[in-house]
Order: structure tokens, then sequence, then C-alpha cells
């Protein structure tokens, strides 16, 4: 799932976009094989503060500076006195880099609590040109996600400076984004210390894991109740990095998905055969909780419907792959395995 791109993201890929009429997805899940840990999940109370840590000492904008876009361009950023990041993921690194109090604006999937008080400048997630420029930006970041396309142009066309980052769908994709942000906004040395924390952090979270033991077979569902989009991840996901770093194995990997996500049936699901389940915080919601979960087509027939075990976490962290992947993968694993941390 490319970031929902956000909301989700953390944000989620255009096609799937499309297909959840452009709303934020989630779901509320439950500790593995309890009841009361379901419940305290489903409510909130098991999940981290969705706040960023801004790095010490934030390092002054060293500019003009030069920055290769995804899209081809060479862009010059003369000033970053008003940041506009149009993605959830983008506004978390640019706060980690200690740049939150230039940030003038927010897309729906910056949920965290530090841009609360921010305008938002998209209708779902869809970027208004009219909004980002009222605010009169001196650099604006955007994902390959980020449309529609025209808006961009006309962002653009403004002569504001725009850089477009490719979507991330790996843990390995972390510090290229980090040092991409930082060198656009001229802070480098703040994006090498911000890159080697989060390094060290992913490890550290890493290493608490269970030493040994067979891996779950986790399977990401998609959900959107309102809407009535029920999906089930595949490669192309964005979790099957985290799945993976978290001891466990993809399940639609595992039964030969292809691309981004399917259509959730009796049938997918029963090859998937899944352990686990991993959602998005607010989805749970959408269908009705744990128990609403459970009467998806062939969910509660798969092993992780049988034991209940689902996993969740909040939509703007899941698939951010950025500075807050690191807490991704300890609220993962402390779900996974709740007596299992070393």
């Amino acid at each position: 799932m490319s970031s929902s791109s956000h909301h989700i993201r953390a944000r989620v890929g255009p096609a799937v976009l499309l297909l959840a009429l452009g709303l934020l997805l989630g779901a509320a899940g439950c500790g593995p094989g309890s009841e009361a840990g379901q419940d305290r999940a489903a409510t909130g109370a098991s999940r981290a503060p969705d706040t960023v840590e801004a790095l010490p000492d934030p390092q002054i904008p060293q500019l003009p500076a030069t920055a290769a876009s995804a899209d081809g361009r060479q862009v010059t950023v003369a000033s970053a006195e008003r940041i506009v990041p149009l993605s959830g993921s983008l506004a978390e690194l640019v706060f980690s880099l200690g740049l939150g109090p230039r940030v003038v604006a927010r897309d729906v999937s910056t949920t965290f609590e530090q841009a609360a008080a921010l305008p938002v400048i998209t209708q779902a997630h869809d970027v208004s040109a009219e909004g980002v420029l009222s605010l009169h930006p001196t650099v604006v970041l955007a994902d390959r996600s980020t449309g529609p396309a025209e808006a961009v142009e006309q962002i653009r066309a403004a002569g504001v400076p725009l850089i477009v980052l490719d979507d991330a769908r790996r843990l390995e994709d972390v510090g290229p984004r980090i040092d991409t942000v930082a060198a656009a906004l001229g802070v480098p040395d703040a994006g090498r210390r911000l890159k080697e924390r989060t390094a060290r952090q992913i490890t550290e979270a890493r290493a608490a894991l269970p030493a040994d033991g067979p891996r779950p077979r986790i399977a990401f569902l998609y959900l959107r109740g309102s809407a009535s989009v029920f999906l089930l991840g595949g490669p192309d996901s964005g979790a099957p990095s985290l799945i993976e770093a978290v001891g466990g194995e993809d399940a639609g990997t595992a039964a030969g998905l292809h691309g981004e996500f399917t259509p959730l049936t009796s049938e997918a699901l029963v090859k998937a055969a899944p352990d686990a389940i991993l959602v998005m915080s607010k989805g749970l919601e959408s269908v009705g909780g744990v128990d609403g979960l459970l009467k998806l087509p062939g969910v509660a027939q798969t092993p992780a419907g049988l034991d209940r075990r689902v996993v969740a976490v909040d939509d703007g962290r899941l698939l951010s792959y950025g500075s807050r992947t690191p807490q991704v993968l300890r609220e993962i694993a402390a779900q996974l395995h709740p007596a299992g941390a070393r």
C-alpha cells in the first residue's frame, strides 16, 4: 500500500483510493488470544501516543539547495520558511527534523498531535491547489501518489518549488527518504542524525523480538465498512516489509497474490490461512469492531479468526516508513508476541 497517501501514510495507492472513495481506512484490533486485549486495542488504550519526536538542537536550513525530484526534475529551494508536506509520511519527517514550526498546512493523513492545529489543504486525499497557494508556501513536498496531477502542476506553475518523492513501501526506503527531505530543506546534517537515530531504533526494536519460534503468517486487510471496501494485501501493499521485520510471513504474498490488493473473499482468505490479521486502527470501527471483522467472508474460519488474533496500528503510523517506523514495529511486536518479547 502506498502510504494513503496516508492515512493512512500513511497513504494508500491511487487504485485503492478509488475503491475506497478517497476515504481513510483502518481497523482496531486485539492482542492474541484475549478478548480483554481485543477490547483494550479497540478503545485505543493499548496504542502509543500519536506524536513525533523532533531532533534536539535543530539545524538552521542552509539554502539555497537543489534537490532531485522523483519525476526527473532538479528543484532549487531558496527558502524553508513556509513548508507544505502533502502526506502524513512527509510531514512526519519534516517535524522529526525539527522544522515543525515552519510547516503551514497538512493533509488529512497527517494525524499526529503536533500538527493538529494546522489547516487541512486536501479534500479526502485530493490536494486543493488553491488551498496550498493561499498559504504562500516557499516549498512543497509530495509523493508520487499525490494528486490530482492537475493540482500538482498548478502549484508548480505558480512558481513554488515542489519536490516529488517516490512512495515508501519498505524499511530500506526510510534512510533515502530522510536524506532527500533533509537535503531539499537545507538540513543535511540533521538528516544524517535522524537517519542514524531511526536506524538504531529499528535495530533495537527488532532485537527485542523472540529469538526463535515459528513465523506467524500475517494478512494485512484494508477495510472500509461504510464503503463496503474489504481488501487483502499483496506483495506491493506496503505491509510485507513490516511483517517480515517482526518475524512474520506476509499471507498475501505466500498465497501467490500479485500487486497491492485483491478483493477479500472466503477463497482468498482460506488460501492465505493467516495466523494473525494486521489492520489500521480506524477500520475495525468501520466494520463494527473485532466481532464485525469476524463476520466478513472467511475471516472467522481462519486460524487468526478462530484465535481472535488481530493486530491494530493507528492509520497515520502504520505505513509511514519514516521516523516513527521503530514505534510501529514495537506496536506490532507487542500485540503479536505479548509474552515473547525479550
